[in-house]
């Protein structure tokens, strides 16, 4: 399709209204999609680090009732 003038562009024949709503609403759900991706995938780390120090944590508690355990076990033997 051919557009003597930026007018004609801008009026779609007619549609204008309807094709620039579509782009619009199309832009405005991909926008949305992107913001609410990154949102989630920061979630997720924040979730994922959360659950590391969990664990991080519940390794040294168990390294430290070894280390206690064998330590006593020491003293029960001498």
């Amino acid at each position: 399709m051919q557009f003597n003038s930026f007018s004609d562009f801008i009026n779609m024949g007619g549609y204008g209204f309807y094709v620039w709503l579509s782009f619009g609403a199309t832009a405005l759900i991909l926008t949305l999609l992107l913001i609410s991706s990154k949102a989630g995938h920061q979630q997720i780390i924040h979730q994922i680090a959360k659950r590391k120090q969990r664990e991080d944590k519940l390794r040294q508690a168990r390294e430290l009732r070894k280390q206690q355990h064998e330590h006593r076990n020491k003293e029960l033997n001498n």
